[in-house]
């Protein structure tokens, strides 16, 4: 009687396959969400380094100056958000401080912002200037590099001009003894989401200056009434397209790409990052420079 030969497979069923398919499906759809946010983590973590570096450069200016560097450089006021005037901002004074004096010696700040002489120094993206987190370089004609980092010139939304509140404002020379609330209570620079229609970082203007009025599109106001602000750049949008026309006065708050808030450079030098929940008297308070209030420790 013959023996039938059972013969053993190695290879996988059709079955087997399609599960093991489905189970590295389920597990790279679980990674993906971690990888990005640790992603994001190390752009915030760049962005806190830019604007310590640019904290360090303020305090390096005032070493050499004995004063903070102006938010905006004009002969008269206000600042209005066109290309019209002198309008030289802090950033220009501050390029020899943060490795660019290449740039700084190319721009003639006495010729003003928007002097042809200055347009090819007006136009380099400078990394330094930019949150990794935002999607441009460049505003819309190429003409100017953008920033993410704004100078805090007031505490409530309000033109630029030199009897603002904050450290950065229209031929402000503020000195850290005119900081009666203390460096550490004090915004000196935030990040913000300029438009693809800004002046560029070298422009004293809404370009590279910027109030605690609003935060994240949101107006601060004092009984923490949440509204939006029609004038605001959206966030969500900002640097994508432009919402409308704004009036040149406008000036306009803190936002960013980062979720749940922004990063601040206070004038200490330290970096923090404050959410969108803050107590808005509190918001308007850090953007003042000498209002009296008493400030706790934690914001």
């Amino acid at each position: 009687m013959t023996q039938k030969s059972h013969r053993i497979s190695n290879a996988f069923t059709l079955v087997e396959l399609l599960v093991v398919i489905a189970i590295i499906g389920v597990l790279v759809g679980l990674l993906l969400p971690a990888v990005q946010a640790a992603r994001e983590a190390a752009r915030r973590c760049s962005c806190s380094n830019n604007l310590a570096q640019l904290g360090l450069a303020v305090h390096n200016f005032e070493f050499s100056m004995e004063h903070l560097p102006s938010g905006s450089i004009n002969p008269t006021g206000p600042v209005l958000n066109e290309p019209v005037g002198q309008h030289v901002g802090y950033l220009v004074q501050l390029c020899p401080y943060v490795e660019q004096r290449g740039i700084a010696d190319q721009f003639d700040i006495a010729l003003g912002t928007y002097a042809p002489d200055n347009a090819p120094a007006r136009a380099q993206t400078i990394p330094t200037f930019l949150c990794p987190s935002f999607p441009f370089g460049q505003n819309q004609d190429n003409s100017s590099g953008l920033t993410n980092y704004a100078g805090c010139h007031h505490h409530t939304e309000a033109t630029i001009d030199a009897n603002n509140s904050g450290l950065l404002f229209l031929n402000s020379r503020v000195r850290y003894g005119d900081i009666t609330d203390g460096s550490s209570h004090t915004i000196l620079i935030g990040e913000m989401t300029p438009e693809q229609s800004s002046l560029g970082w070298a422009s004293g203007t809404r370009a590279s200056l910027r109030n605690t009025g609003t935060f994240g599109g949101t107006v601060m106001t004092p009984d923490n009434t949440q509204q939006n602000d029609v004038n605001a750049i959206d966030p969500g949008n900002a640097g994508e397209v432009d919402n409308g026309e704004m009036a040149s006065d406008y000036v306009g708050g803190f936002a960013s790409k980062h979720q749940g808030g922004a990063q601040f450079c206070f004038a200490d030098g330290s970096v923090r990052f404050l959410t969108h929940s803050i107590d808005a008297t509190l918001f308007q308070n850090l953007g003042h420079r000498e209002d009296g209030a008493m400030m706790g420790t934690e914001y």
